[in-house]
């Protein structure tokens, strides 16, 4: 059969006047022509999947600056807490204690409901709140995108705890006038990872609803959030959290690849959710007097470190050059083979796959954790750093005020690699992998007037 297969195609070549080549096959080893064969089919299947892949494309992004009348220095913070007459000497010691190494600087944002006396609560504030920092950071995208609302077709909002009747995604459709057909979802419970989550459901939906735009909204909502109660492992919520919020505008249509910032590579969720330690760390609980709130357990930074572990488990294999795959490798064989304690672990170095890492702003010891454990360095880490000093800790929209910084004052390079990664409740660990479509170069108004010197000069006061 391989012979006939041969001199058939010798009959061929030879007609289409490639006589040589055809004499040359044939005194070729036949094991060697079935093998070349067989290659030459294998990288036409990959040929073929990267082209029928089903391409995400990040058209734009924007994230949201608040008035400077909402700024609030750590000093007028301590003073607004005080005021509500909540808290007993030792609470307020606490929580000041925490907030004055937290990381975060004296320009951040808290709504005119929390620094008002006295505080305004109710879901009046709550909703203005949300539509202040939403519908401003989507009328700046759409307008940047050159988009009009009724063109969206998905839109998708993402807040963990503050969820309102209609949605809030149904919140921004009413106000933008979206067309009846525009598909909408409101994802809630998520934590500060829901980021990550809401792209991976645009990707999803992307793949099955063609020719289509995708709005998604990442916020979270301090009015709601505030807690008056005494418990200390609820109290840190009300330290380092910032009005913040962030809006994306996805794509699968192909006239949007020359235009479109980024492309999306890969999602990789991680959930402990089975593992009763992790659940349980970030907790929504009534306190001992009945108060709602948030409960950190002491768990949370160990849970977060094996989040961590396992994500970069998978996606590393996925992004990483092979030689630090190799090394990898042997590590872990070494580690079997002698046992954990005479080997020590190897850490990837993630700074080889990524030209650019946007980690959660969750606090200072999360990015420093990350930092250590990953042998980022300063450089690496330093827009995570400035977007907590500047905006505190946003939730969910922290990766997009991170990539911000980047484009302002770093700049992207086509085909740079960008890692967006985040945690949060249930437990999760989730990261998005970028490619850049083009050069960017992007000043974002909620850069303008930042001093990275001057971040750093105030980082090494605090205590």
């Amino acid at each position: 059969m391989a012979s006939q297969m041969l001199s058939r195609l010798q009959e061929l070549l030879s007609d289409a006047g490639m006589a040589p080549l055809a004499r040359g096959l044939l005194a070729a080893d036949p094991a060697v022509l079935i093998a070349a064969a067989a290659a030459l089919l294998l990288a036409g299947v990959l040929v073929a999947r990267a082209l029928l892949r089903k391409r995400v494309y990040l058209v734009d992004f924007s994230v949201y600056r608040a008035p400077d009348s909402w700024k609030v220095s750590k000093k007028e913070y301590d003073g607004i807490v005080a005021a509500t007459g909540n808290f007993e000497p030792e609470s307020l010691a606490f929580m000041s204690k925490v907030l004055h190494r937290s990381g975060l600087g004296d320009e951040t944002y808290a709504p005119p409901s929390l620094t008002n006396v006295p505080m305004s609560l109710n879901m009046g504030a709550c909703r203005a709140e949300f539509e202040a920092v939403a519908f401003g950071a989507v009328k700046d995208l759409l307008n940047k995108a050159n988009v009009s609302p009724k063109q969206v077709g998905v839109v998708i909002t993402n807040s963990s705890l503050f969820n309102t009747t209609p949605s809030l995604s149904a919140t921004i459709m009413n106000h933008f006038g979206m067309g009846s057909s525009t598909i909408n979802y409101n994802l809630g419970g998520m934590g500060c990872s829901a980021g990550v989550i809401a792209t991976d459901l645009a990707r999803q939906l992307l793949t099955v609803f063609p020719n289509s735009y995708a709005l998604v909204v990442s916020t979270e909502n301090l009015t709601y959030n505030w807690y008056p109660g005494t418990n200390r492992g609820m109290l840190v919520t009300n330290t380092i959290f910032r009005v913040g919020g962030a809006a994306m505008l996805f794509s699968n249509k192909a006239k949007d690849s020359w235009r479109s910032k980024y492309e999306l590579q890969h999602v990789v969720r991680t959930n402990l959710a089975a593992n009763d330690t992790a659940f349980n760390c970030v907790f929504e609980v009534e306190d001992e007097s009945g108060v709602r709130g948030i409960r950190l357990a002491k768990e949370l930074m160990s849970v977060a470190g094996m989040a961590l572990k396992r994500n970069i488990t998978t996606l590393g294999p996925l992004v990483l050059p092979f030689s630090e795959q190799a090394i990898f490798a042997a590590n872990t064989l070494a580690r079997k083979v002698y046992g954990s304690k005479k080997v020590r672990p190897y850490v990837p170095r993630f700074s080889k796959a990524f030209e650019h890492i946007c980690i959660h702003t969750g606090g200072r010891a999360v990015i420093d954790e990350i930092e250590k454990q990953l042998s980022l360095g300063r450089e690496a880490v330093e827009p995570s750093r400035a977007a907590l000093f500047r905006y505190g800790n946003v939730s969910s929209s922290s990766i997009w005020y991170v990539l911000a910084y980047v484009e302002t004052f770093r700049g992207v390079k086509r085909g740079d690699r960008v890692w967006q990664l985040g945690f949060g409740s249930g437990f999760k660990c989730n990261s998005a992998v970028w490619r850049a479509n083009r050069t960017i170069r992007d000043p974002h108004r909620a850069w303008e007037g930042f001093n990275v010197d001057n971040m750093y000069d105030q980082l090494a006061k605090m205590p």
